[in-house]
Formats: structure tokens, C-alpha cells, sequence
């Protein structure tokens, strides 16, 4: 009996694999393992392993091909985006099974971002994500690693500002035994963990000048060394770097490689300030406060117009971490409504009177311009989507697939529907019926 010579995609890099997928091949490669496997009389454990490799190396092609089809899909709708309205850039977003764990609004510096990311996500080049402290520049990161090809494979983060300067190469791409005082057994590195998977480096401006060489070495060579070992190591990972300072201006003085800016911002992502992005923060409420919710065991919190006022208002210096870790606290300490007395001490206004300067929704002190009626717009159509989607799982007994057909829907579109307005499809669901 003869196995395949050759793995499927075993001897090139994802690059080359890239550039040659296609069904026909795909369709013969299957075939032939099909064959081998039909004919084969006797198959010893190596003949299994060397089996079991080339199907996982065949699902990793399907994978390929999938988000080759998506990548091309997204590009092809680039030159109408023009053309779009931002609701309708973010409709086509969801459309398109864009894997994004959260809520986002139609901010239009968000929308090119996630386009951007969408676009990025199945090629394997290096991503440069930058914005300000709690924008949410890890989860643009791990957006891009969903929806790539390597989905299924290892997302490993390292916070280089958290390491130590000593220990930075031990830690990036591990060491031998013997190689220091402590070094007690052979360890992997981060790089090594994430092969064939995406690594993020984080606060990569606070990378030292001489962990920048080595990480350069490693981007241009796809090769790593470990502390004490002279024998190179080949290595596979997909590099997304964020930071919150401004990269150029480093190069420019001097304290961050020039060569390294431009290696790793080959695709460069900015995300806007969550001040910048108004429109996501009632988006928010309702995604944090179900999350909140699902983790203390208790329903979601409700709160005053007062209250709500004031944080649709409020400037977020810390941005959507700060708006989470706010949400969180009010979901610990309220009951089921929450008010300004269960804000953070330090953000919560001098006195009542202070408020009056954050009209309530619907109050008649409201300022009467474009964006409060375009506001009131998108209110009153939220409130006729939340009823259409507590009636429709009422017909259908809570069942997301059930009313997903009927309403002509694309199943993963009705859950973040549903997500958005925190609503849960089993609460419809009509109780067991005791035995009899």
C-alpha cells in the first residue's frame, strides 16, 4: 500500500498555498485519499497519522477557500461603498457573516476600520491597530484572526509593555535549559505557541529598542532562536501589533525602528474614540448589560432618564472600557433600576441641578435640532424592531431558526438583532410540561 508522497499544503508556506487552492485541486486531493483509503488493506498507526495529516491539511484548504470567497466578496463591494449610506455599509457588514463579537454603530471612521479589518483578515499580512487606550484595539485584533484562515488556530496576546526588559526574549521566543539562572527546563516562546495562528503584541511602542531588532529579525526571516540555542526555528504566525501612541512620531526621535514601523503597518487600522462614536453607546448599554447580567445571575438593569442622559453625554476619557467597567459597577450595586447615586464618585455630577444641562430623552426641554430628530428616528425604529422580534418569537416559540426562515433572514443577522436589544429567545419558549 503506498500513502500520499506529500502532505496536502505540507511543503509551502500559507503565502504559496494561498495562490494555488482551487476546487479542481482541492477536488483531486480528495479523491485520492478516498482511493487510498478504498483500497487499502491493512493500515499501520504511522499509515493513520500520515492519513490524518493530509485530511487536516484538506479542511484547512476548504477553510482557505471559504475565506478567499469572502475576501473577494468584500472587495468586489468596494467600489459602491461610495454609495452607501452608513447604515447600509454596516447592514452589509452583518450580510456578509462578518464575525464581530460586540455591538458596533455606523460611525463612519468605525465602518472603514471593520471594512478595512474584513478586507485584511484572510491574507496573513501584518496589521498595525492604533487608537487610544480602551478603544477596543484587542478585539479589532482577535475580529482579524476570526476571520481569517486561521480562525482554528492559536491567538496568543503578549503585552510588551508588561515585560520585563530582561526577560523580553525569553518570553517572545522562550529558552533552554541551562541557558540562565532559573532556566530549569526547555519553554516555548510566544511565537512558537501562536505558530500557524495570530500573535498580538500589544503596547508594541513600549518595546525596547533592542526587542525591536529581534522582533525585525523574526518578521523578515520567519525564524526564531531561543535564549541559549544557536539552532534556528521556523515559525508560522501571523502578526498583529496595537498600540496607543503615535508610532511615527517615535521614529522620527528616534525611540521606535523606522524599518519596524513600516514592517508591521503594512495594513494600518485606526480606531476612533468612543466620544467620536455617539451613536454605539445605547449599543453598549444594552451588550454590557446583558453580559453584566449573564455574569452576576440576575436580569439586566434598567435606568432613569437622568441617568441615561447623562451618560449618553458623558465624554469617556476611558472609553469603552471605561463605559464597560461603569455598567458593570451599576449592575453590582443597583437593584433593578439604576441612578446617578450608583455611578463611579469621581464622574458622578456635583448635584441634581448639574443635570438639568443633560436633557432626558423625550423631555420637552429638548433641544429641537438634526440630530435630536434623526435621534428620535432611530428610537422609535429600535423600539418597532425590538416589538417585531418579541412578537415574531412568540408565533414561534422561541425558536431563532423557526423565525429566521419566516422572516427571510440570515440566522446569524437575527442574533446580533437580538443581541442588540438584549433580548433572549428561550425566555419565549413555553414551559415544560410535567409528566404525567
Amino acid at each position: 500500500m503506498k500513502i500520499l508522497d506529500q502532505d496536502p499544503g505540507a511543503s509551502s508556506s500559507p503565502e504559496d498555498r494561498w495562490a494555488t487552492v482551487s476546487y479542481a485541486a482541492l477536488i483531486e486531493k480528495i479523491e485520492i485519499l478516498r482511493s487510498t483509503l478504498r483500497w487499502a488493506s491493512k493500515l499501520d498507526r504511522p499509515d493513520i497519522e500520515k492519513l490524518l495529516r493530509q485530511a487536516g491539511a484538506l479542511r484547512d484548504e476548504v477553510m482557505q477557500l471559504s475565506h478567499k470567497e469572502r475576501f473577494v466578496n468584500a472587495a468586489a463591494a468596494e467600489p459602491a461603498r461610495s454609495d452607501l449610506s452608513r447604515r447600509d455599509r454596516r447592514q452589509a457588514l452583518i450580510e456578509r457573516s462578518f464575525i464581530f463579537e460586540g455591538a458596533f454603530g455606523d460611525n463612519p471612521k468605525l465602518l472603514e476600520a471593520l471594512e478595512t479589518a474584513e478586507k485584511a483578515a484572510p491574507t496573513g499580512l501584518p496589521v498595525l491597530i492604533d487608537g487610544e487606550s480602551g478603544t477596543g484595539k484587542e478585539l479589532m485584533a482577535k475580529v482579524i484572526h476570526a476571520n481569517g484562515d486561521r480562525a482554528q488556530r492559536p491567538f496568543v496576546s503578549v503585552n510588551c509593555g508588561a515585560i520585563p526588559d530582561n526577560l523580553l526574549e525569553s518570553e517572545l521566543f522562550g529558552h533552554c535549559k541551562g541557558a540562565f539562572t532559573g532556566a530549569v527546563s526547555d519553554r516555548k516562546g510566544k511565537f512558537e505557541s501562536a505558530h500557524t495562528g495570530t500573535i498580538f503584541l500589544d503596547e508594541i511602542g513600549e518595546l525596547p529598542l533592542a526587542g525591536q531588532v529581534k522582533l525585525l529579525r523574526v518578521l523578515e526571516a520567519h525564524e526564531i532562536q531561543r535564549v541559549g540555542s544557536d539552532q534556528p526555528i521556523r515559525v508560522d504566525t501571523r502578526v498583529v501589533a496595537a498600540t496607543n501612541r503615535n508610532l511615527r512620531k517615535l521614529s522620527e526621535e528616534g525611540r521606535f525602528r523606522e524599518d519596524l514601523f513600516y514592517r508591521l503597518g503594512v495594513i494600518h487600522v485606526t480606531l476612533p474614540p468612543l466620544r467620536e462614536r455617539k451613536d454605539e453607546i445605547p449599543l453598549l448599554f444594552e451588550f454590557f448589560g446583558d453580559e453584566a447580567a449573564e455574569v452576576l445571575k440576575r436580569r439586566p438593569i434598567e435606568m432613569t432618564r437622568q441617568l441615561r442622559a447623562f451618560l449618553l453625554n458623558y465624554a469617556y476619557p476611558g472609553n469603552i472600557r471605561e463605559l464597560r467597567n461603569i455598567v458593570y459597577r451599576m449592575s453590582c450595586l443597583a437593584g433593578q433600576t439604576a441612578d446617578i447615586e450608583h455611578l463611579p464618585a469621581d464622574i458622578r455630577p456635583a448635584s441634581r441641578g448639574t443635570l438639568a444641562s443633560y436633557p432626558a430623552s423625550g423631555d420637552e426641554g429638548r433641544s429641537l435640532s438634526g440630530d435630536a430628530l434623526s435621534e428620535a428616528k432611530r428610537a422609535a425604529s429600535d423600539l418597532a424592531e425590538r416589538e417585531f422580534l418579541e412578537r415574531g418569537l412568540q408565533e414561534v416559540g422561541g425558536i431563532v431558526v423557526e423565525l429566521a426562515k419566516r422572516c427571510n433572514m440570515n440566522r446569524s443577522h437575527l442574533q446580533v438583532l437580538l443581541k442588540k436589544h438584549g433580548i433572549r429567545a428561550k425566555e419565549f419558549r413555553p414551559a415544560p410540561r410535567p409528566d404525567n
